[in-house]
């Protein structure tokens, strides 16, 4: 809410038309199992063909037991909420990148894995908002955390 004669201590909202759709704590969601076709899709299109992603009897006899997803792959995935706020925000922004993005745990295939991505800080002078990104899986294990940026771009009825 804007300062106003009744109400002078409230605090000035940013002048943006992004800010003004976008509100800190906006969150979305995406959940997705994770299939073998998804990764060896994944290690074709990458050329990613690690052992540890599609060798069987390689990851059968380590610690982990069985074939891991790429990390890279899970992190994709969160491209698919930050295109729900950004749809529902009204406005045209593209994806600044990911910081901090750490892999703390395992995704098996057939793992089911749900993004959750919530807006913590909005940047109005730069036109950013900044958003943590989480990945748990079917067992309520987090297995990815990230910071995502997402640029706004100027709209056409904007004034400059």
């Amino acid at each position: 809410m804007n300062p106003t004669p009744e109400n002078p201590a409230a605090p000035e909202l940013p002048s943006s038309a992004m800010a003004r759709r976008l509100r800190v704590g906006d969150s979305a969601t995406f959940t997705k199992t994770v299939g073998e076709y998804d990764v060896y899709g994944f290690a074709g299109i990458t050329g990613d063909f690690a052992p540890n992603h599609i060798d069987r009897a390689y990851m059968e006899a380590g610690s982990y037991g069985e074939r891991i997803a790429h990390g890279v792959l899970i992190l994709g995935l969160s491209s698919t909420a930050s295109t729900q706020i950004a749809a529902r925000s009204g406005d045209r922004a593209v994806s600044y990148g990911y910081d901090r993005v750490r892999f703390v745990a395992p995704v098996f295939l057939g793992d089911t894995v749900t993004i959750t991505y919530t807006v913590d800080r909005i940047d109005d002078d730069e036109q950013k908002s900044y958003a943590s990104v989480v990945a748990t899986d079917q067992r309520g294990q987090t297995c990815m955390v990230a910071t995502h940026i997402m640029k706004f771009l100027p709209q056409p009825d904007d004034a400059s």
